[in-house]
């Protein structure tokens, strides 16, 4: 059953993998002997990170919706047909509430947070058809399932919520080509983006109080879901909404 969770060989595609969860999820691949393909903006982390996990950097822009073809392009021509892609990218525009939020960032944050994801998988797409197979792997929140009180955040939790809709409608399509397609929804953890509330105490307060496992989360504990769908071991799970926050959307 452990070798079900192996990856050798296979070609996988991780985006926002210059930090944070994109960059563990890289890691955690790489050490199942996935040949990783890290993508993000910021040059200097990504050259450092492909040094550590002997993978391939792809400097881009996300939301440079026309530009993602190419970067597939150039991962096929550099390590071969991708089996695995990890959406992991997605960023917050705005943190006024839904009655002030600015149109221009809910299109920035439906470009970063859906879109890039959409046309990445069309990229990867004609490459699993060669391969034979294909896990997708899309990195949503539990912002795209229930409203969190006190943070506004009305375009995030729309695009998390229609990235779940995506999943499930590209899974029943490919299906049939034996790509599956799952999206991955955390709760609260330690990152760059949510270290202030990890760093007020009246925060931490609130996280535990609504969080019944008495555990803080970690980026690690949602690597473990994504390596179970990556591979063999999820050969059966399509068109799902994995949630991994210690409870709370249970409560």
């Amino acid at each position: 059953m452990l070798d079900r969770f192996g990856l050798d060989g296979r070609v996988a595609i991780v985006t926002g993998a210059s930090s944070g969860l994109g960059a563990s999820v890289a890691r955690a691949l790489a050490a199942a002997g996935a040949r990783v393909a890290v993508v993000a903006r910021r040059k200097d982390r990504l050259a450092r990170l492909a040094e550590e996990i002997d993978g391939f950097p792809v400097a881009c822009d996300l939301v440079d919706l026309d530009g993602l073809g190419a970067a597939v392009e150039s991962v096929a021509g550099e390590l071969g047909h991708s089996e695995i892609l990890v959406n992991a990218a997605g960023s917050m525009f705005t943190e006024e509430r839904a009655e002030a939020e600015p149109l221009e960032a809910m299109r920035r944050t439906m470009e970063l947070n859906l879109l890039a994801p959409f046309r990445l998988a069309q990229g990867v797409f004609p490459h699993m058809l060669k391969a034979g197979r294909g896990s997708i792997v899309n990195i949503s929140s539990i912002s795209g399932r229930v409203g969190i009180p006190g943070i506004p955040q009305a375009s995030y939790a729309a695009s998390k919520a229609a990235l779940s809709g995506l999943t499930a409608e590209l899974a029943v399509q490919w299906a049939r080509h034996s790509i599956r397609v799952n999206t991955v929804a955390p709760g609260f953890f330690r990152s760059e983006i949510t270290a202030p509330l990890y760093d007020n105490e009246r925060s931490r307060e609130y996280l535990r109080r609504n969080t019944p496992l008495p555990v803080q989360g970690s980026a690690e504990d949602v690597v473990g879901a994504v390596l179970w769908l990556a591979g063999d071991a999820g050969s059966y799970v399509t068109g799902q909404t994995i949630v991994v926050d210690g409870g709370w959307t249970a409560r």
